[in-house]
């Protein structure tokens, strides 16, 4: 949906199973028509796609894809920005820190990451320049040295300017513009907006610049301009909040390094605010989170740094004297309170409140992906909860309009 200062709404449709493309596409002619009759019976609908690694190669079979353009196109549907981030099944079986595999030291992320490319430009309505999130570089525990988080960081930062180089060419060949949009998430390799801008100064930049001096010495090119055009930073509200990283500071600090936002996702995490009469009862209501399928990392802020607990068990186990904890836990937007937990939504609002002063990115995906494992009493049919997060966002747009 196209949204005040041409903005574009839609929802992640990594909510949906699916690890083939049959499957993938079955649920979205399941679900994605009637939401859109609902939301927006008279204009084109913005969808945020999901593919796994097998349906987005499925997909370049034979006719599928331009079959899959003609039926967006006959339901007045339109792709803008795609998540790249799980290249895997991430339903129904444990995902927990495999979400990260492969991770961008390999050529299977680029080949994947490509191949989304490719067909995002054929699914871009003309003239409108489109987004991929994706991992942030690789998962942090898996490298426990700091030679070994360098070495992965310097060849992750290759491999994206080698795709970068790769989407410029796209870009000539279609006149679409696609940019990669990295994820900070809590535990990542880059995890807040210090390590991102780290990561721009110590390694996507040089490695552009060494790559149009060795390879490409004739292109006179700006590197460093290149490397921001096409490789920018998707905004998870939900994972900045785990940082604890106030919105307003956050886009200043990437502005100020020139630093593009290419898609701000709208994801609320848990809070728990501990004082001496609820402990026990908060204790309870965190627990009914506890679930085997993603990573849920918690977070608190102790004497001014952010401390970073890989998984919900590793918190319940020791019930340690804490007063207050974020976990990464994608629960609905609209929900503020549940049994004396808190949200982050007011994370949220703080974020649209500065996107009314200060248009950083078009692309707003509204990404709530854990319906299917939220306590039941939070469970409703899955197409009325999406539509409820979206009214919900469309009426603090136009509150703010």
């Amino acid at each position: 949906m196209r949204l005040p200062q041409n903005r574009h709404l839609t929802y992640c449709t990594n909510i949906y199973t699916g690890e083939d493309w049959k499957t993938t596409f079955s649920e979205l002619q399941k679900y994605v028509p009637d939401i859109k009759k609902q939301l927006a019976p008279e204009q084109w609908f913005g969808l945020g796609l999901r593919l796994s690694h097998t349906a987005s190669t499925e997909l370049g079979l034979g006719d599928k894809l331009s079959d899959f353009k003609k039926w967006l196109d006959d339901n007045n549907i339109y792709v803008f920005t795609m998540n790249g981030f799980p290249y895997g099944n991430f339903h129904q079986e444990p995902v927990k820190d495999r979400v990260h595999s492969p991770d961008w030291t390999t050529g299977e992320r680029l080949a994947y990451t490509k191949n989304l490319a490719r067909q995002l430009a054929v699914l871009l309505p003309e003239g409108l320049s489109g987004g991929i999130s994706t991992s942030p570089i690789s998962y942090k525990h898996w490298h426990k040295t700091e030679k070994k988080q360098h070495n992965v960081l310097q060849k992750g930062a290759e491999n994206l300017i080698e795709l970068a180089v790769f989407l410029e060419k796209l870009e000539e060949e279609t006149g679409h513009q696609i940019h990669i949009d990295i994820e900070p998430e809590p535990d990542g390799l880059l995890e807040n907006s210090d390590e991102v801008i780290a990561f721009y100064n110590s390694y996507l930049i040089p490695q552009a610049h060494k790559y149009f001096g060795e390879k490409s010495p004739e292109n006179a090119k700006n590197p460093e301009d290149f490397a921001k055009k096409y490789l920018q930073v998707c905004y998870d509200i939900c994972h900045f909040s785990l940082a604890f990283e106030e919105p307003e500071k956050t886009f200043n600090k990437f502005a100020e390094n020139g630093i593009s936002i290419g898609k701000i996702q709208i994801s609320s995490a848990l809070k728990i605010i501990f004082d001496s009469e609820n402990k026990e009862m908060l204790w309870e209501s965190l627990a009914r989170f506890n679930e085997a399928t993603y990573l849920h990392q918690v977070t608190e802020k102790r004497d001014g740094k952010v401390i970073t607990y890989p998984d919900l068990p590793a918190i319940l186990s020791e019930k340690n004297d804490f007063e207050e904890l974020r976990a990464h836990f994608h629960v609905p937007v609209f929900l503020e309170e549940f049994q004396g937990l808190y949200s982050t939504q007011d994370y949220i609002l703080k974020t649209m409140d500065y996107l009314e002063e200060h248009p950083v990115t078009q692309h707003l995906e509204v990404e709530t992906y854990t319906w299917e494992v939220l306590p039941e009493s939070l469970k409703i049919d899955l197409s009325s909860s999406i539509i409820r997060e979206m009214q919900w966002v469309l009426e603090h747009v136009k509150q703010h309009a």
